[in-house]
């Protein structure tokens, strides 16, 4: 079973929503010219359910997420777009901005 990580930076509304598979921790994703973090000081949170996971998502306006499972629970819940959506090295990641 994979576990979900979550964790909130910042005040107010520059707050943003960190969100990772817990399996990704530590690593680095690699693809072409990207070189992407999974760092544990950003990511590195507490396990929520896939129930928190939607209950969070609309009430953050920045949201940085990375995972085929996190992604696919927001996408499958049609909490995010799926052209919003890249993919690295195999793994889905999103950015959220509202502004």
């Amino acid at each position: 079973m994979v576990q979900i990580l979550h964790k909130v930076h910042g005040p107010g509304n520059e707050t943003v929503l960190a969100v990772c598979d817990k399996q990704l921790l530590g690593k680095t994703l690699e693809q072409g010219k990207i070189c992407f973090e999974v760092s544990k000081g950003f990511y590195g949170g507490k396990a929520i359910t896939a129930q928190e996971l939607c209950r969070k998502i609309p009430e953050f306006d920045n949201i940085n997420m990375v995972g085929n499972k996190a992604v696919g629970i927001a996408l499958e819940k049609k909490l995010i777009r799926p052209e919003s959506v890249m993919e690295i090295a195999g793994i889905k990641h999103v950015q959220v901005f509202k502004i």
